[in-house]
């Protein structure tokens, strides 16, 4: 089966296709598409971004501005009670002291708010330190930190106090003023800034502790245009019930962009149903995939329009799947689009036999 590229197939009116490759763009994924079938948009189902707005708000995520001071639970139940939502779930607890990127996911959207828990954190955070150190010493023992680490959580945490291992991607020094040193970490989750800050300090010798921190990424999402403070989110709600859903919509984002950093699967229109109802995805039911997807990598599906189906666990590669003509494909994990929203093919199919 001859191979081609999602790019030539966006030179149409694939609007879908145009928002899947912003979201790879947006999750740091140099994606290249394998195509099985020229597959066109159906004329079921909804553009992401044009969802009705109580489905908007149902299957969105806000990438919310976390101010100092009240907890990341209190955070997130203010905006349940703002919205008028029965769930809402964050990624990634901040410490009631600790400000930045917060992602709370919305009702249907929180089934798969775990993926985004789960990606790399970023934080900018201020170092004091309790004692004079030449520079070249204090860059040398902050790289020893880079890598693999070993780290107990702090006294005041909300986990098992066990000894785990961390991965620390980078650590880049912004500016140093005396003793205090600002410091730009990106790190695996559940890392503790707080316990990195104190253990550099016993390796210098004087002593260290972090007066201040803030995130600026949990996973794809930012501080960018769509980071919202609560003060925005209230005036989207007051214009939202006087009749203009506009700001609304830009402060809540779609579920798909929850899934921005992942490989991505686009199937069949007649394969959407079958999986809407819990079935597991068929080579014959793939449309597209990205040439980086892995056995046993999790991966987002999607349909020609952009519309997040379902969430799982690859069993075939992604040549494997282009080029196998049967076997699952992916095994379904979470299911986000409901039943209804495309045909069940696979009922008449079933129903003809």
């Amino acid at each position: 089966m001859e191979e081609k590229s999602l790019a030539g197939l966006q030179m149409g009116s694939g609007e879908g296709l145009k928002f899947i490759r912003s979201l790879d763009d947006r999750g740091g994924i140099k994606s290249e598409y394998l195509v099985r079938y020229e597959e066109e948009e159906s004329e079921y189902g909804v553009y992401p971004w044009k969802r009705p707005i109580r489905s908007h708000i149902e299957y969105g995520v806000i990438n919310l501005d976390k101010p100092p001071g009240p907890t990341s639970h209190e955070v997130t139940a203010w905006v349940k009670r703002m919205l008028n939502v029965s769930k809402a779930g964050h990624a990634g607890t901040l410490d009631p002291g600790v400000s930045g990127v917060l992602p709370i996911a919305l009702e249907k959207a929180t089934r798969i708010i775990g993926i985004v828990t789960h990606t790399y954190k970023e934080y900018i955070t201020l170092m004091q330190l309790h004692g004079k150190v030449e520079y070249d010493r204090l860059l040398k023992v902050i790289s020893m930190f880079v890598g693999e680490i070993y780290q107990k959580p702090p006294l005041r945490s909300s986990v098992k106090r066990a000894v785990r291992k961390r991965k620390i991607h980078d650590i880049e020094v912004l500016e140093v003023d005396g003793r205090k040193i600002l410091m730009r970490v990106r790190t695996d989750p559940g890392t503790y800034i707080r316990k990195l800050c104190h253990d550099i300090g016993l390796i210098l010798g004087v002593g260290a502790h972090m007066r201040e921190l803030r995130r600026i990424a949990a996973g794809s999402f930012k501080e960018d245009d769509t980071l919202v403070t609560l003060h925005k989110l209230s005036e989207a709600i007051y214009l939202f019930k006087n009749g203009d859903e506009n700001l609304l919509r830009k402060v809540i984002l779609p579920v798909e962009y929850m899934v921005s950093h992942l490989p991505k699967v686009i199937v069949r229109n007649s394969a959407v149903g079958s999986i809407a109802h819990g079935a597991m995805l068929a080579v014959p039911g793939i449309a597209m995939v990205d040439r980086s997807v892995k056995r046993g990598s999790l991966v987002a599906v999607l349909t020609v329009k952009g519309e997040l189906v379902a969430v799982g666990i690859a069993e075939m590669s992604g040549e494997e799947m282009i080029f196998r003509d049967k076997g699952v494909a992916v095994r379904i994990k979470r299911v986000i689009m409901p039943p209804g929203v495309y045909p069940d093919v696979w009922k008449r199919l079933k129903k003809s036999m």
